[in-house]
Formats: structure tokens, sequence, C-alpha cells
């Protein structure tokens, strides 16, 4: 994990604010020009602009400082793929998450083959460090062959109708590309949605945690883990 300060001294505005804006863009499905109202009513005049380019410059590093989910060998990875639409293009954004819903990894990819599904597989392996109980993936080909050539032990089961954890996840990321216009770029894509996937991450409960008690209890700890890596930038 990189733990190297990033410099506020250019900014007027204290650590504490940039953050709340970074969580509340990252955080809920809100226009830029949302955010600064939502500022702006809390009396902190800022641009929808200067906001964007927190999100850009912070986002990622308080991604980094915010605590993974342990891997284990029972978990079961859904893996999917989606079209996403860029200037007019179509693109792929490969994804995988486990049996809570939890985001292991996305990757924007040019194509829908055998090549890019082996390269999902690949960097989950090298980023979770054991290999799955099972994955799950709808009835695309391309994963059957890359998991014969990456992990031929494991358990493949091709249904769609099993593979409603990864469809549903992907949920909250439409609603953000509806309400932001599209995206503008491949590395654009590939930056938010690394840094949206781990705000989120952070801030879902587990299947484990039903009842509203315990999700309350979840999100004040994750508010409070939030503002841990947000502080240790300061």
């Amino acid at each position: 994990m990189n733990t190297s300060p990033v410099s506020y001294k250019r900014h007027r505005f204290p650590p504490q604010i940039i953050a709340h804006a970074v969580w509340l863009y990252f955080r809920f499905p809100l226009s830029l020009r949302l955010v600064e109202e939502l500022l702006l009513e809390r009396g902190i005049a800022v641009s929808y602009e200067t906001i964007r380019r927190w999100g850009k410059k912070f986002g990622p590093d308080y991604a980094r400082r915010l605590c993974r989910k342990k891997p284990s060998r029972n978990d079961v990875w859904h893996l999917d793929e989606v079209v996403i639409t860029i200037a007019g293009r179509k693109h792929w954004l490969w994804r995988a998450v486990d049996q809570d819903g939890y985001v292991l990894d996305e990757i924007v990819q040019n194509r829908r083959n055998t090549k890019a599904a082996r390269r999902l597989l690949t960097r989950l392996l090298k980023k979770q460090g054991i290999a799955p109980k099972r994955m799950i993936t709808d009835k695309l080909r391309s994963y059957g062959a890359a998991r014969r050539q990456v992990m031929p032990h494991v358990e493949h089961r091709s249904h769609k109708g099993l593979n409603n954890r990864a469809e549903n996840s992907l949920v909250p990321l439409r609603k953000r590309e509806r309400m932001m216009q599209g995206f503008r770029s491949l590395g654009g894509l590939q930056r938010f949605v690394s840094v949206f996937s781990a705000v989120r991450n952070l801030f879902v409960p587990p299947r484990s945690k039903r009842s509203a008690f315990q999700i309350c209890v979840h999100r004040i700890q994750a508010i409070a883990e939030w503002k841990t890596a947000a502080g240790a930038m300061a």
C-alpha cells in the first residue's frame, strides 16, 4: 500500500472538507453541481470543477487506504461483463464480485473474448492471492476457456440465472453513468470505477448483517474508517 502523503498546501480548504466532498461524489448518485449545492448549503463555497479535481487527485489515495476484505478459499467469484459506450464506440467493463457483492476487480477492455477473460482472471489471482472455491459466469464461452488456462482446478458454473449477484451489483454504476451523462474516456472510466467500487465496498454491509441495527452499526464504522483514511493524508 502506498502511504506517501499527498499535500494539501495548495488548497485553501481544510482536508476534512475535501474528504467530505469526495465522499459525497463517489458515495451517492450525485452530479458535481449537486455536490456543489450541498456544500454551499453548509456554508462552503466551492465550484464543481474544483470538486472534480479533488476527486481525481485525492480519490485514488483515499481508496488505497481503505481496508480490503480478506480473501478466503471458500469465496465464490461472480464474473460478468457489460458494454459501455464511450465516444460512440463500444467497450467492455469486465468485473468480478464475491458472494457478498463485494467488488473484487474491474477492468475496461476493448474486446469480449478469451484473451480479455484470461486477463481478468490473472489480475484477480494476483490481487487475491488464492483461487476461489467456485466461479459463476453467464453463458459466454470465453470464461470457460480462460478458466482452463489460468485455474483449471476451480469449479465453474455457467448459468445466467446463477449470476444475479454480479448483475445486481452493476446497478449503482449504471445510475452514476446516467447522472454523469456517460463517460468521456477509457482512462476516466477506469479511474472512476476504482474509487467508486472501493467506497461502495466500504459502505455496503455483508449478507450476514441483515438487521437494521447491524446495518446502522456497519455504516457508522464505515464512516469512521473513511475519516481515518482521509485523515492519514492530512
